[in-house]
């Protein structure tokens, strides 16, 4: 199937349709894909809105980090924990004080592991400083993650 094709069936396909166009844009990693998997962010298929944040993740996008941020706060947990993978995998900076906030914040655990993960990812002492004291969690599943993220993140 071509780019254009996937593009069309991403704004005008039925549901299943409009989710698997999302993943394939994603693993083909062309970033003229990145203005419609942004517009897909606001549909009414929670799946789309899932699969075009991954597959933003894939691109790389830093136009869509603004639009990741915004999704840290919605209500849908699978969401959130896919807003904060894409931001792990883009690696900006600027995601990491909304991923901090996110640690204090949410009352998800997977959410709280991929952001963990996720600061690992990006790195700098100020994602150090937020992971460190999960490395003392009495949650095995985040302490475990919290190692990991510093040893990534102190061998950068």
């Amino acid at each position: 199937m071509s780019f254009e094709d996937l593009i069309m069936d991403l704004q005008k396909g039925l549901g299943m349709v409009r989710v698997n166009a999302a993943v394939e844009l994603g693993k083909l990693k062309d970033k003229r894909a990145e203005k419609a998997l942004i517009e897909a962010l606001n549909d009414e298929n929670l799946a789309v809105r899932n699969n075009a944040v991954f597959a933003l993740g894939e691109l790389g996008s830093n136009a869509a980090v603004p639009h990741l941020i915004n999704l840290l706060h919605v209500s849908e947990e699978r969401l959130r924990k896919s807003a904060v993978k894409a931001l792990g995998m883009i690696g900006v900076r600027e995601a990491i004080d909304p991923l901090v906030r996110l640690l204090d914040s949410d009352k998800s655990r997977i959410v709280k592991k991929s952001a963990i993960r996720s600061l690992g990812q990006i790195g700098g002492p100020k994602a150090l400083r937020a992971v460190e004291p999960f490395i003392d969690s009495p949650d095995a599943i985040l302490a475990d993650m919290a190692k990991k993220a510093v040893e990534l993140i102190t061998k950068k």
